[in-house]
């Protein structure tokens, strides 16, 4: 259920009842979980150059074309599986992106030999998260991300730039980027609001 409108939040998210449903129940609060990381970082990546509202309408499509981003069953995807999903007009059909995205199973499915993805992407969680009184004070990058970006490529990820690895951060509770006055600042419970 979502929140009162008359309740403060991000900008972003007044635009579009998806976004404000995203907002107010998912975005920032914090992902463990292989499946649910991957998922994450999956759309992230199909939503570079891209708006999130175009990733939100497609992601029920999106679930149903990469097997729920189960990242075995995505990584033994086969080439003409990848072919079939060129021609879904419900997903983003961008063949460098779902390419990555079987790939990035692939090199999730090996990061499992060091711990896994979550300990290591939550690995780059930084000492302290940013505080803005406004949207435009909210970064779009930030050391960590950067390093976690490089870190991803040296295990193989593709589509794990700086940028997209900041809003991987946010959308996962990794930081906290909701304007101060949001009523949803601090639901991670990892930061102080």
């Amino acid at each position: 259920m979502t929140s009162p409108p008359e309740l403060i939040r991000t900008p972003w998210a007044l635009s579009h009842p998806l976004l404000l449903e995203y907002y107010d129940t998912e975005w920032g609060t914090p992902v463990y979980t292989e499946q649910g990381l991957f998922e994450r970082l999956s759309l992230e990546a199909f939503q570079a150059g891209l708006s999130w509202l175009t990733i939100l309408k497609k992601r029920p499509a999106f679930r149903d074309s990469f097997h729920q981003f189960n990242p075995d069953a995505v990584a033994v995807m086969s080439d003409a599986e990848l072919d079939q999903l060129m021609l879904n007009p419900d997903i983003i059909r961008n063949r460098q992106k779902i390419v990555a995205t079987r790939n990035n199973a692939r090199a999730t499915i090996t990061l499992r030999e060091d711990g896994g993805l979550s300990d290591f992407l939550w690995s780059f969680k930084p000492g302290s998260t940013p505080c803005p009184e406004t949207a435009s004070e909210v970064p779009t990058t930030s050391p960590e991300s950067l390093a976690l970006s490089k870190a991803l490529r040296k295990r193989g990820f593709s589509f794990v730039g700086p940028t997209t690895m900041y809003a991987l951060m946010e959308a996962v509770g990794m930081v906290d980027t909701h304007i101060m006055a949001s009523h949803r600042r601090g639901v991670s419970g990892i930061w102080p609001h």
